[in-house]
């Protein structure tokens, strides 16, 4: 079955490209992902990890 995939693949013109591609989308995403997380404020994490709790606590009352 591979071998059928790899033969029907190697028949596309500018197929190379989009490996690349995916893998540039892939490493951008992290690298933003990566930096946002260094780079925001610690109170504004503070209170989004508090969210599930608060839920929580008005759902009983």
């Amino acid at each position: 079955m591979l071998k059928y995939i790899k033969n029907y693949m190697d028949s596309i013109s500018g197929i190379e490209i989009y490996p690349l591609i995916s893998l540039l989308i892939f490493f951008t995403f992290f690298v933003i992902l990566f930096w946002w997380v260094f780079t925001a404020k610690k109170d504004y994490i503070e209170r989004v990890s508090n969210i599930p709790l608060d839920n929580q606590n008005e759902n009983i009352s």
